[in-house]
């Protein structure tokens, strides 16, 4: 498998450039100079910045300027810093994971197919040529239907950005949100600078308790991360119905690190025999989780990325209902940031 070279250990900067207001204050104020001081000063290689089409592109296909010069310092300021970056189209004209932002059409319409490939052909252009920069062609496919689409698409734009870029690294992940379970029905590497791309947010149950955004979650539910397979499907049938849902085995078999060895052995053993590199371009837990579960957690699912060379990037350095940089992981800080 391929090693993914300068983007071994990052850290993602949500909520700045996406699933925000789109204003020029959060543009402005909501990650500065100094974040990118302190993730440097962590330890971290890279960053990787969500950027929703509205910073850089109007909806008529046109572009925004002052979008693509604040994308600009980005990178000038990672580059100062030593740092790599990775620029993830989060969501597109006509597409985004969260169905709350009222973006549909982008798989069955081509005048959206196309304001996606000029917008890739014009970050091509601008940056293609940077080299502490990679590009992640969107956020979190949805619906295992549009995976042939979905991998046609990808292809036509990895073919735009080429003529541009010819060697920058090119991101490319799959249905059910980039499940890791969607990296074999991925495409084929069309050149060596090609990177698969997965979100680990496993067991979902543990990661997401709590969380106001699921539908049956009871927002006072908890749990340890160290629980049994039974427990996990138990709390799994009666807190996630329909949504995402995941099977354990029935048994009292408490979950450890064997648990994320058996769910990415599949997206390694296909990275190795297409020689590939693997990424997981989000992995986290939401900050009502007990502070010691999220830590055997982290423990369990770093020491699977250090053995398999996994590079990776946690959710999120700021608030998002993850919050790694608040306060509540000051006391532990350095174990912390090491599990990174």
């Amino acid at each position: 498998m391929r090693k993914f070279t300068g983007f071994e250990k990052g850290i993602n900067f949500g909520g700045w450039f996406s699933q925000c207001d789109n204003t020029e204050k959060t543009y402005d104020t909501f990650i500065t100079d100094e974040d990118f001081v302190k993730v440097r000063d962590w330890g971290l290689d890279h960053v990787r910045i969500p950027v929703d089409y509205n910073l850089v592109q109007n909806l008529d296909g046109s572009f925004k300027e002052e979008g693509f010069a604040r994308l600009g310092r980005c990178i000038d300021m990672c580059e100062k810093l030593g740092l790599n970056m990775v620029l993830d189209l989060h969501k597109a004209i006509g597409y985004s994971f969260d169905a709350g932002e009222n973006e549909d059409g982008f798989f069955e319409d081509e005048k959206y197919q196309e304001y996606f490939y000029s917008l890739w052909d014009e970050f091509a252009k601008r940056f293609g040529n940077r080299k502490n920069l990679a590009f992640e062609l969107l956020n979190e496919v949805t619906k295992y239907e549009y995976k042939d689409i979905w991998n046609s698409i990808a292809l036509k734009a990895i073919e735009r950005i080429r003529k541009y870029a010819p060697e920058i690294k090119i991101l490319v992940g799959g249905y059910y949100n980039n499940s890791v379970t969607a990296v074999k029905d991925l495409i084929m590497p069309v050149d060596e600078n090609i990177v698969y791309n997965f979100h680990c947010y496993n067991p979902l149950i543990f990661t997401h308790q709590g969380a106001y955004w699921i539908p049956s979650m009871d927002t006072n539910f908890r749990m340890k991360f160290t629980s049994t397979n039974r427990e996990y499907q138990k709390n799994t049938a009666e807190q996630i119905k329909g949504y995402m849902y995941e099977q354990f085995p029935d048994n009292d078999e408490v979950i450890d690190v064997t648990y994320f060895e058996k769910l990415f052995a599949e997206a390694i053993r296909v990275c190795e025999e297409r020689d590939v590199a693997l990424y997981c371009g989000e992995y986290g837990v939401i900050e009502l989780a007990n502070t010691e579960d999220v830590l055997d957690w982290y423990r369990c699912i770093h020491s699977v990325f250090e053995k398999h060379g996994i590079s990776r990037a946690a959710w999120s350095y700021r608030k998002m209902d993850f919050d790694l940089e608040g306060s509540k992981y000051d006391e532990v800080r350095e174990e912390f940031i090491s599990l990174l």
